[in-house]
């Protein structure tokens, strides 16, 4: 069996929010959550989809950093800021692509998703997808996907570059990967069709 890797799929978000409370119980951030739900085109529809770190082969947020606090591990998990390092200069919170580092003024430090490492890395699933019902949040195998409809993608591109990710995104089938365009207006049918997305 194939090594378990992590999913997203928008199109089964409820926005429960199960995954920001689950997210907020884990270990190595007690009392706070690093995910949250964005509201996709509030005025159109209802329609939520979970924010995590993708953790990118390549990290702007790592690669900004003057303090060399952000850490990719040997499996590709982009951790949170390490505290004794980060000087909470916030560069990594602008350079990030997706918008997932946040700045914690309180504790002067940089926080995201770190795939619940103290678990994925002894083979537990991430507490937000052991709790999601819908299973917009998947942690599991390729062949455990293949099985649902739809494609996974890892590679996104804004503008000239092109980002590779560990997390993979549910997309149409068929799309290899997708295009942000900071022109685009983004509609929940946006899901459904190829407006964003290349073939």
């Amino acid at each position: 069996m194939s090594e378990r890797r992590f999913y997203i799929d928008p199109s089964r978000c409820i926005g429960c929010n199960a995954c920001v409370q689950a997210c907020a119980e884990c270990d190595t951030h007690a009392g706070v959550s690093m995910i949250h739900l964005e509201t996709i085109q509030r005025g159109d529809t209802v329609q939520t989809t979970p924010v995590i770190c993708m953790h990118c082969d390549e990290p702007a947020c790592a690669a900004v950093c003057p303090a060399d606090a952000i850490k990719r591990t040997s499996d590709g998990v982009v951790q949170s800021s390490l505290k004794p390092r980060c000087i909470g200069c916030t560069n990594c919170v602008f350079a990030c692509p997706f918008g997932v580092p946040k700045y914690d003024a309180a504790i002067d430090q940089m926080m995201k998703c770190d795939m619940c490492y103290d678990r994925t890395s002894v083979g537990k699933k991430p507490m937000c997808a052991t709790v999601c019902p819908s299973q917009a949040l998947f942690y599991g195998t390729p062949e455990e996907i293949a099985e649902r409809q739809g494609s996974p993608i890892n590679a996104f591109v804004f503008g000239e570059r092109t980002i590779t990710t560990k997390v993979s995104l549910m997309v149409p089938a068929g799309t290899r990967q997708l295009t942000v365009r900071p022109d685009a207006v983004v509609r929940k049918t946006d899901l459904l069709t190829n407006t964003r997305t290349d073939r």
